[in-house]
């Protein structure tokens, strides 16, 4: 995988083990548009997991995620 490059979007793909209702999703998209606004989020409930195109690192999402009580690993 390259290095992120500051001011480019990409796809991250992260598993949320527990993301399991809508509400679950928008606690996810929020904490996701707290470090990106312009992020988009693409979330499949039933597979725990979401899509997101950014340009945050991946380290931040996943503490931002971590912060909002939704801990998540790579997909």
């Amino acid at each position: 995988m390259s290095a992120h490059v500051p001011g480019t979007s990409d796809l991250q793909v992260l598993h949320i083990p527990r993301m399991r209702c809508g509400g679950c999703a928008a606690g996810v998209e929020k904490a996701i548009h707290a470090v990106d606004a312009s992020a988009a989020v693409k979330a499949d409930i039933e597979a725990r997991r979401v899509e997101v195109t950014t340009a945050a690192d991946r380290q931040t999402l996943l503490t931002a995620l971590d912060a909002a009580g939704y801990p998540a690993e790579a997909a």
